[in-house]
């Protein structure tokens, strides 16, 4: 594919609230994916509206026919949106690894079966945690009668919440981003949010963070890839790009799915994107290289003027330690 990909955000009419960007800014290519591209089990992020356009599902609030779409709700915060409802079968899995279940109503009640393939995808799930300390891209598989199913590995007992991103294949669909709630019994140990630092390490490479998040503001955000202290310029497409970032609010985990703007195979992946708002948030960047899906996850603060606290370039910050068990968590990449 040689199209620009757009920034794009959930619902245009809410871009005023959340001013969320979705998208390739400035039109970058997506490249075709190779078919060993085709796992990945990362995470999620805030989205409170925006200019549509191209990308994961539109994300514009889903309304079709006579079911509107609910105003001024970012996309992820509700079960039920535009005529649709995720419908989770296993809302309390076990510790470790578990199956999830799940279907896409209807306004009727009836699973839905067929919908738009969107970068490679009938549809993309993504669990974190409620404290984002975890985090999960899923590609779960559809059976003929729209139940879908995925193996999930969750680390500790707690609270998680389930994102379904798809657009329906009914004319004249939007793309909708819906929450829900898991829960994992268990004694739950709540750990804090992992430090504001520029840096990540996960699986032997450090990735750094430049740019700011601002609130209202498209801003740049310039992720960099290396490994043993060198650049990684070849970098893998996975989905149809050579990055995707992901960015979930802390407190309420409105998400926001961006992608990358214009440029080649790495070292560096660039993203524009709109804070809904003031706090902190955590970003959540898939990239493939030699064959494999890594996650690298940072915790930035919206309205501080920097993306990233400065930190001395050798120093492992407490926000890379964590996004190590993080990814660890998050390393098996599941098929779909």
């Amino acid at each position: 594919m040689n199209t620009g990909v757009k920034i794009t955000a959930y619902a245009a009419a809410l871009a005023a609230t959340f001013g969320a960007a979705y998208g390739v800014g400035k039109g970058v290519g997506p490249v075709e994916e190779p078919k060993k591209a085709e796992h990945g089990e990362h995470a999620a992020a805030p989205s409170e509206g925006a200019a549509a356009g191209d990308g994961h599902a539109g994300h514009e609030g889903g309304a079709t026919g006579d079911a509107p779409a609910a105003a001024n709700l970012p996309g992820g915060l509700q079960v039920s949106d535009g005529g649709y409802t995720l419908a989770l079968e296993t809302p309390t899995p076990a510790t470790g690894k578990s199956v999830l279940k799940f279907s896409i109503k209807d306004a009727a009640g009836r699973k839905v079966t067929a919908f738009t393939t969107e970068h490679g995808k009938e549809l993309h799930f993504i669990v974190a945690s409620r404290d984002l300390n975890t985090f999960r891209h899923l590609h779960p598989v559809k059976a003929a009668d729209g139940t879908w199913t995925t193996p999930v590995d969750l680390p500790a007992a707690g609270g998680y919440k389930a994102f379904a991103d798809f657009k329906p294949a009914a004319k004249g669909a939007k793309g909708i981003t819906l929450g829900a709630d898991l829960s994992v019994p268990g004694a739950y140990a709540p750990r804090p949010m992992p430090a504001v630092a520029p840096t990540a390490n996960v699986d032997g490479y450090q990735v750094r963070l430049g740019g700011t998040l601002d609130p209202g503001k498209a801003g740049e955000l310039k992720l960099t890839v290396t490994k043993a202290g060198k650049p990684v310029t070849d970098l893998e497409p996975y989905l149809g790009a050579y990055g995707h970032l992901v960015a979930l609010r802390d407190g309420d985990l409105a998400y926001l799915h961006v992608h990358p703007n214009e440029g080649g195979p790495g070292p560096d992946v660039s993203f524009t994107a709109t804070a809904p708002s003031a706090g902190t948030y955590r970003l959540f960047l898939d990239f493939q290289h030699e064959g494999k899906v890594r996650t690298a996850a940072f915790t930035v603060t919206a309205g501080a003027g920097k993306a990233t606290a400065p930190a001395p370039e050798a120093t492992v910050p407490a926000a890379g330690e964590a996004t190590d068990e993080a990814t660890d968590d998050a390393g098996e990449h599941t098929h779909g």
